[in-house]
């Protein structure tokens, strides 16, 4: 591979990752904190998984990271 194709390479590479970073506007930020745009858009659904995972391990909190209570998720 020739070096202008890897410099054209790398170019392209760096051009598309850098397109998705851009800063959110403070009047853009209601759009952001839709509940739409949420991680898991259906919370009465959550929550009964989160009261389900209650009552099964015995304990709360933990979502998302490490798990909680027994720690047999």
């Amino acid at each position: 591979m020739s070096k202008k194709t890897y410099a054209a390479m790398w170019t392209a590479v760096l051009i598309t990752s850098l397109a998705g970073c851009a800063p959110v506007a403070p009047w853009e930020r209601g759009n952001l904190a839709k509940p739409e745009m949420a991680i898991y858009p259906t919370p009465n659904q959550n929550a009964f998984r989160d009261h389900i995972f209650t009552s099964k391990a015995a304990a709360q909190g933990g979502h998302g990271s490490a798990g909680g209570g027994c720690g047999c998720n």
